[in-house]
C-alpha cells in the first residue's frame, strides 16, 4: 500500500531541504511558512544579505569567544531561520496572519535531528507576526512537536516568559 506523508510531515521535509542552505558551522536549520496550504516564505539560519558568513570566515565567532549555546544571540553572525522566513515574507509583502511555521534542525557534524524549538526572540516575533502553529523537529525522532501560538501567549500571561517549558536548544 502506498503511504503519502501527511501535510505536517510533507512541509517539515521541505523545511529540511531549506536547512541545507544554512551558513552556520554547527547547525542546519530551515523554516517555511505555510498559509492556506501554500508555501509563502522560507528562511534558513544564515548571515545577513551580502555579508560574510561563518562558512566564509571558516570559524564560528561564538565558539571563538567561548559563548555557551543558547545565550548572547547578538554575538552571532547569523539570523535565525524563523526570523529570515518572517523577513522574507515582509520583503515580498505577504501577510503571515493565520499561517503555520515549520522548523527543521540538525547537527551539521552528526546529521542527527535536533529540537528546533524557537528561542525567546523568535517566539516574540512569531507571536507578533500572527502565526497559528509552529511545527518543530524533535531530537532523535522522525516525529515533530506542534506548538500553538495562542497557548504561548496564554502561558506568558499567566507566568513569566522565563518559565517557558520548551526552550531553544533544550
Amino acid at each position: 500500500m502506498i503511504k503519502r506523508p501527511d501535510k505536517d510531515e510533507y512541509y517539515l521535509n521541505i523545511a529540511k531541504v531549506v536547512s541545507n542552505r544554512s551558513t552556520c558551522l554547527k547547525m542546519l536549520i530551515g523554516a517555511i511558512i505555510v498559509k492556506e496550504d501554500q508555501i509563502i516564505a522560507t528562511g534558513y539560519v544564515g548571515s545577513p544579505r551580502n555579508t560574510k558568513s561563518s562558512i566564509d570566515h571558516n570559524f564560528c565567532l561564538r565558539e571563538k569567544l567561548n559563548i555557551p549555546s543558547g545565550s548572547k544571540y547578538e554575538l552571532c553572525r547569523s539570523v535565525h531561520a524563523e526570523q529570515n522566513a518572517i523577513i522574507n515574507a515582509a520583503r515580498a509583502g505577504v501577510s503571515l496572519l493565520g499561517g503555520d511555521m515549520y522548523i527543521y534542525g540538525e547537527s551539521r557534524k552528526t546529521k542527527k535531528t535536533i529540537n528546533a524549538f524557537p528561542c525567546f526572540i523568535c517566539k516574540k516575533m512569531i507571536i507578533n507576526a500572527g502565526l497559528n502553529r509552529i511545527i518543530s523537529s524533535i531530537e532523535g525522532k522522525e516525529n515533530f512537536k506542534i506548538f500553538y501560538v495562542k497557548k504561548w501567549v496564554k502561558e506568558w500571561q499567566e507566568h513569566d516568559i522565563i518559565e517557558d517549558k520548551y526552550k531553544y536548544g533544550k
